[in-house]
């Protein structure tokens, strides 16, 4: 293949990531989206395997039968509850991935004598330096989510000087790799500090901020892959690793919005540590009498009730209850009553999570309203049914200046007229933090398993 007609092929799949990410901006257009960058991919690869350049398409298939082998295993294994983890991996293995390039131009400058230049030099320490802290930072939030390591912020004294310290020295060290890229004394310290940066970094941040984070770390993968792209100049490498890092970072914005802070403060900030958990288990009873009902009492309710919000949070998703609500709410629009479904911008472990599970159950697009257009719908709805979700419904961000979490942007469920509630336990959410909602006088919490209680409500509202 003549390098116009790989670079026509770049160019043609660059065009078909541009549609996709487009149209993966909308559920409506999502899967057409997908399609197109899948299609764009494959075009990118075939080009790239055509390419002169290419000396050994024997170890290139072996990777490829690897990987498809080992995501196969992982796709089929993992749950759908285990999605932000698995997200958080595959952005610390594209981290890796584009740090382990980088590195092997050093190496091969080494070996053969030659001289890196130009940009090179510059793009090499940026793959390595962001990819190594992508890595281990989503090993961390991996870690996290995953429970193998306590959600909460871990803090010590220090730990700002100790960052700013090892940032600094990462800089440093950085300058003289692109200075001299032959200095391999230099190129291991800056690996290592990466590393050990990417772990600091996020072990200060809450679970509660961990949707952020994760949506953060893919943009940093799509800029670690942006700069491989220069190593290799590679103009789709370039482009697709842009688009993944800018996506990422409007994405990150967006999250940060609704949780009204910045990027800085759910770094630095620490939410969610020891320290700011909110009132403690022994504080609880101070709030109120709660007010317990069956899933047969809250039939009669949600009978004769005409508009029903549902807002599904990660208790569902760990309950696995997506196919039982959806069987819950087409047994209520057949009653006649309407229904909506109310998403968080951070509802979840990972940025939509929600949605992806609603989908999963093929909930119609249409029913899923986000939060500045259904927070105006609560005081004129009858129902509001709260299915594992905590932090995000918790009036304290709202009424309580003394909140950890004042100033987040919530929906508004307890302006409805009657609010129920699917809960386990009276323990708090992921951030730790109780909720005063919990003891309102217009709520009724139902505590059990999310699904059982869903098909135990769906079928009692048949009987009515």
């Amino acid at each position: 293949m003549t390098p116009t007609l790989i670079q026509s092929a770049y160019l043609v799949a660059a065009i078909l990531f541009i549609l996709g990410l487009r149209n993966l901006s909308s559920p409506k257009t999502a899967v057409t989206g997908n399609f197109q960058a899948a299609v764009g991919m494959l075009i990118a690869i075939v080009a790239t395997l055509a390419d002169a350049s290419v000396v050994s398409y024997g170890v290139i298939m072996a990777g490829i039968v690897v990987g498809a082998l080992a995501g196969s295993v992982l796709a089929l294994r993992i749950e759908m509850t285990a999605m932000p983890q698995m997200v958080a991996l595959l952005n610390g293995f594209g981290g890796a991935a584009s740090a382990l390039v980088a590195s092997a131009e050093i190496f091969g400058s080494d070996t053969t004598g030659t001289t890196l230049e130009g940009i090179v030099p510059i793009a090499i320490v940026i793959s390595v330096l962001i990819g190594s802290i992508t890595l281990t930072g989503s090993l961390v939030a991996f870690s996290k989510l995953q429970e193998l390591i306590g959600g909460a912020a871990i803090r010590y004294p220090g730990q700002q000087f100790v960052n700013g310290a090892l940032g600094l020295s990462m800089l440093g060290v950085a300058a003289l790799v692109v200075m001299n890229t032959g200095n391999l004394d230099a190129f291991y310290a800056l690996v290592g500090i990466s590393l050990v940066l990417g772990v600091v970094l996020v072990i200060p941040i809450g679970g509660a901020d961990m949707p952020v984070v994760i949506s953060l770390l893919n943009s940093c993968s799509g800029i670690a892959a942006c700069a491989t792209g220069f190593v290799l100049d590679n103009s789709t490498l370039v482009v697709s690793g842009s688009l993944v890092g800018a996506s990422g970072l409007i994405l990150t914005q967006i999250m940060c919005v609704a949780m009204n802070r910045s990027i800085g403060n759910v770094i630095f900030g620490a939410f969610g540590s020891a320290g700011q958990t909110g009132k403690s288990s022994g504080e609880v009873q101070e709030q109120g009498n709660v007010i317990s009902y069956t899933a047969e009492d809250a039939a009669v309710i949600f009978s004769s009730a005409q508009t029903v919000i549902v807002v599904p949070g990660y208790g569902m998703a760990v309950a696995q209850a997506q196919h039982a609500v959806r069987d819950l709410t087409d047994t209520l629009g057949e009653k006649g009553i309407d229904v909506k479904f109310a998403i968080h911008p951070v509802a979840g472990r990972m940025p939509g999570h929600m949605n992806v599970l609603l989908a999963e159950a093929d909930v119609p697009y249409d029913q899923l309203i986000e939060m500045d257009e259904i927070n105006p719908l609560f005081p004129e709805t009858d129902v509001a049914l709260v299915i594992g979700a905590n932090d995000v419904v918790n009036p304290s961000a709202r009424d309580d200046k003394g909140s950890p979490i004042y100033g987040m942007p919530i929906l508004n469920v307890d302006s409805a007229e009657h609010v129920f509630v699917i809960k386990r336990s009276m323990n708090p959410g992921f951030a730790g933090i109780q909720n005063p909602l919990f003891f309102k006088d217009n709520t009724m919490m139902i505590f059990g398993d999310a699904k059982k209680v869903v098909m135990s409500l769906a079928e009692a509202v048949r009987k009515y």
